[in-house]
């Protein structure tokens, strides 16, 4: 049976198209899903974990005033990070994460286990918001999957 990631690396290969992740609260979950996938290299280059607000604003681009007025756990950022992410990567499809994982730092307007994934695809961009339940790993794998499901649902339209 095949895995989301395979899916997604045999479609990308079909055309001739790469892909590029931004990840903040899966941590580098997200890439590690895609290279396991046998072909990754011929699709994927580089990614970028942006941890931080710094990180995000100087590698992706998302503004100053997004994360001063928003904060990083929105859809607003989920966009800004999908769109910087694959024009520094040239890449014509990119996802991005950015959320709460808890156990700690929710708030009752951002909960733990808020997050919203981004997604550019061949220049569609399209933001989920998710409210995932569980441990920390829980909602970090939980948000993976959910990128995944994304980037399949977007290629296929």
């Amino acid at each position: 049976m095949e895995t989301l990631e395979e899916w997604l690396v045999k479609e990308l290969t079909k055309r001739n198209a790469s892909i590029t992740i931004a990840e903040s609260c899966t941590g580098g979950l997200l890439s590690g899903r895609i290279v396991n996938a046998s072909g990754a290299s011929g699709v994927f280059s580089q990614s970028f974990v942006t941890y931080s607000n710094e990180a995000k604003n100087r590698l992706l681009g998302v503004k100053q005033e997004t994360l001063d007025s928003v904060g990083a756990v929105s859809e607003e950022t989920a966009l800004q990070m999908a769109v910087g992410a694959a024009r520094a990567a040239r890449a014509e499809v990119a996802l991005s994460t950015t959320g709460v994982a808890g156990p700690d730092g929710g708030t009752p307007e951002k909960p733990v286990g808020l997050v919203y994934i981004g997604c550019l695809c061949f220049g569609k961009t399209v933001v989920e918001k998710h409210l995932f339940q569980g441990t920390r790993m829980e909602v970090r794998e939980a948000s993976v999957e959910a990128a995944l499901v994304l980037a399949k649902k977007c290629l296929e339209e």
